[in-house]
């Protein structure tokens, strides 16, 4: 996430009438769907700024998941997409990390809701998207990074742990990302190169409050301390998918770089938006790519996260008899059968 409360995702505010009609026309085609869904759905693409959709996949459901923790950031779209790796139809599960007209600032996108949502439905893998500001030079707008490691730069007012209130659990959280769904990002990106993908295959995410951009001293600081890119979105997100056993990678594109690099202008909605547009096709079909590969029998364990199920019983302090009827109740939902 590189942009502010607010910010319209439309490039002129000369067309409102168009503006409205297109929004009134999303909400329509999502309630005509089905509000409800019998198949299978393990992997799911939480999509932030400049990816609200995937051609080439056929949205069969709109479902309306209420969880202990509120409403998700817009409902869940599933999607079916045919495989070319395996001659199969898979069903990938959508949602809008920022709403449906990107009405969510950063520190308003109810993740607790989105995670806990996802994983009732069946989901045990995301891929997550996000645009970001680049803070090293190799790191050019409209390159690609998958990010394997995370600062914390956020204040406290996300919500950051589904085990609170009466149960305390402690998850590592040594290696943020998971790095079998990684090696499959990185394998498709680079199968990518000679289409005008560029793919950086580590990099440390630098999280800040947002929606402001950085200051120039904190931009040269996240420079000192290692960081390769900064954004708005990747926590609490990934801390929340490990704690709900949910294997979670991030796909990174930059779109500027950030406020340090003296030579460029600083950073603005305008470049953040324009190096989106150009580089779209780019992305979706680097995420059609890992979705497509993610779909064959040769990652179904991976894609089922079955190195992750069951390690939050391993974490869970608190003896039962003595957690809270409300923690209880809610991890009961999140979990059932678990305890």
């Amino acid at each position: 996430m590189r942009l502010a409360s607010g910010i319209r995702l439309f490039s002129s505010i000369s067309k409102p009438f168009r503006r409205i009609e297109t929004a009134r026309q999303l909400a329509q085609r999502m309630t005509a769907l089905p509000n409800t869904y019998d198949g299978s759905v393990s992997i799911a693409v939480i999509g932030g700024t400049g990816l609200r959709e995937l051609p080439g996949f056929t949205q069969v459901a709109s479902l309306s998941v209420s969880t202990p923790w509120g409403e998700p950031s817009s409902p869940i779209s599933i999607l079916h997409h045919h495989c070319k790796h395996n001659d199969k139809t898979v069903a990938i599960a959508f949602l809008s990390r920022h709403g449906l007209h990107h009405q969510l600032a950063p520190h308003e996108v109810p993740a607790r809701a989105n995670i806990a949502a996802l994983r009732s439905i069946g989901v045990r893998s995301i891929i997550a998207f996000s645009a970001v500001g680049s803070l090293q030079e190799a790191i050019k707008p409209r390159d690609f990074v998958v990010p394997d490691q995370i600062i914390d730069r956020t204040k406290g007012f996300r919500p950051w742990t589904f085990f609170d209130g009466g149960m305390v659990a402690h998850v590592p959280f040594g290696d943020p990302f998971d790095e079998g769904i990684a090696k499959v990002v990185r394998k498709c990106g680079h199968s990518l190169e000679g289409d005008g993908v560029v793919l950086h295959d580590e990099g440390t995410v630098v999280c800040i409050e947002g929606p402001q951009f950085s200051t120039r001293a904190e931009s040269k600081m996240y420079r000192s301390w290692g960081g390769s890119i900064i954004n708005m979105s990747v926590l609490p997100e990934a801390k929340l998918a490990r704690e709900a056993e949910i294997a979670y990678q991030m796909i990174c594109m930059s779109t500027d770089y950030d406020c340090w690099h003296e030579s460029t202008a600083s950073v603005t909605v305008e470049m953040v938006m324009g190096n989106m547009k150009a580089n779209a096709d780019n992305a979706r079909r680097f995420v059609t790519a890992v979705l497509d590969t993610l779909a064959t029998d040769e990652y179904s364990d991976l894609v089922q996260a079955k190195h992750l199920a069951g390690s939050i019983k391993f974490g869970v302090s608190t003896p039962q008899p003595h957690w809270s009827p409300e923690a209880q109740k809610k991890l009961g939902w999140l979990f059932p059968g678990y305890f």
